[in-house]
């Protein structure tokens, strides 16, 4: 009965439904990933032993994770590799800094206002993506196109948003953008809210610029939102499905797949279970990266501090 009374044994029975949550549809499901992406029963299984050909046929037929190595001879992983960091980086570095533009704009509005132009700016954030990436399709229509219909009148276009490689590109990045930088906009403002105003106050008594106060003060107190906003985008953005799956499909010719669309591709409608399972995993080493150099970072300046 003393083991029941404890503070920590009660918050642990209290965190045990959401613990049981998260092993079941997190944890359970990525050993069995990794279990599908050692099995090798398809015609890709029969590719890659042709390419492990040099090997004595015992070791040859029962290298474990056959899979993912044969997913290495293939030039379109590569090129889902490279879009997908591409995809990331881009969406994620302009996500942060539009998101911090806007809040700069939020939080120096009155108060009374204040909450009219958040409940505005969460829209695109609050939407689901796949319902809202439908009307940006609407927008890149190669026929009745209303982004195409407005350059007209410049003379410019048409453009086709979502045929060339490098315009999809683009549109998929733009879309996410839209969709992502609003939550970059709340965190941000949440931090600033917890920026001094002394500190300003003080900056502004010894000659400092509104540059100068960003670059010293600002940035400096919402480092470690900034960086945990940051990770967590990137983990997000990097499993993305629903915006270039409804918006291009990753057409065209697979220029505009990323990891979950083309293991998506591969594994259902492909019927490759093990191959696309294979695919997704891959996202892991990538993003076990990213994570540790940014949680390293704010521990040292935790240390620091």
């Amino acid at each position: 009965m003393r083991f029941l009374k404890r503070k920590s044994t009660v918050a642990f029975l209290m965190a045990l439904p959401l613990i049981l949550l998260i092993a079941v549809l997190v944890i359970y499901p990525a050993f069995y990933a990794i279990y599908l992406s050692s099995l090798r029963k398809s015609m890709a299984s029969v590719a890659w032993m042709r390419n492990c050909s040099w090997l004595p046929d015992a070791i040859c037929t029962r290298i474990p994770f056959g899979n993912i190595q044969f997913l290495f001879t293939r030039e379109t992983f590569w090129m889902v590799v490279w879009q997908s960091c591409l995809f990331a980086i881009t969406a994620v570095i302009f996500k942060a800094l539009l998101g911090f533009i806007v809040a700069h704009f939020v939080h120096n509005i009155p108060d009374k206002g204040q909450r009219k132009w958040r409940g505005m700016l969460l829209i695109p954030w609050v939407i689901p993506p796949a319902m809202s990436t439908l009307a940006w399709l609407w927008l890149f229509d190669p026929s009745y196109s209303a982004f195409n219909y407005t350059l007209s009148f410049f003379g410019i276009g048409p453009i086709p948003w979502t045929g060339n490689a490098n315009w999809a590109r683009f549109s998929v990045i733009l879309v996410n953008i839209w969709v992502g930088a609003p939550f970059f906009m709340i965190m941000y403002l949440a931090a600033l809210k917890s920026v001094p105003d002394q500190l300003y106050e003080a900056a502004a008594i010894d000659g400092a610029n509104w540059w100068q106060r960003i670059w010293y003060i600002t940035l400096p107190m919402m480092r470690n939102i900034i960086a945990i906003t940051a990770l967590f985008s990137t983990i997000v953005t990097f499993a993305n499905f629903d915006i270039v799956r409804v918006l291009t499909a990753g057409g065209p010719i697979d220029k505009t797949h990323l990891f979950a669309t083309w293991a998506f591709k591969i594994g259902i409608e492909g019927s490759d279970i093990p191959l696309g399972a294979s695919v997704s995993l891959f996202m892991v080493p990538i993003l076990m990266v990213a994570a540790i150099f940014i949680l390293r970072d704010i521990n040292q300046r935790g240390n620091e501090a």
